[in-house]
């Protein structure tokens, strides 16, 4: 029994071995796509054109946020959005006075629940926003969340 287990190991991590020799298993093949020039870039403007070229924005009482009115903790903040308009293509988060104000990007496939829910970094005292693209625009909402240092909420 130990020696079918034995060369069992040995063809996987053989198959494994050729697989990564091969090129197969490369992390450039296997990481998620990702707006790099969305996240490193500085202001709300240099993000929203950056992320979606600068089109304009509608708020949107159908996008609701579900954040903190105080955080304690502005390093792990939970947020979610949740909204009812159709036809859903992504929802970001941003939050305007952190250095680079993008947080989080989720694209959605085609009849997808407009719903997401991430812990976020907040740096200090600031507006959450989130930025739901459907139907080619762009839909707005936003949050107040208080950043309170150490913790002492007030």
């Amino acid at each position: 029994m130990q020696r079918r287990t034995f060369l069992k190991g040995s063809m996987a991590s053989g198959a494994v071995a050729v697989a990564v020799g091969a090129g197969l298993l490369t992390p450039q093949t296997v990481l998620a796509a990702w707006p790099k020039a969305a996240f490193e870039a500085k202001g709300v403007d240099g993000t929203m054109s950056a992320l979606f070229g600068g089109a304009g924005t509608t708020d949107s009482k159908d996008i609701k946020i579900k954040a903190p009115d105080i955080a304690e903790n502005g390093a792990v903040v939970p947020v979610s959005v949740t909204t009812s308009i159709s036809g859903i293509e992504s929802i970001s988060l941003l939050a305007a006075a952190n250095p680079s104000p993008l947080t989080a990007s989720f694209n959605l496939s085609a009849n997808t629940e407009g719903y997401v829910s991430t812990r976020i970094k907040v740096r200090k005292t600031s507006k959450v926003t989130a930025v739901v693209k459907a139907g080619g625009k762009l839909f707005t909402a936003s949050k107040d969340v208080k950043v309170t240092i150490g913790g002492c909420g007030g």
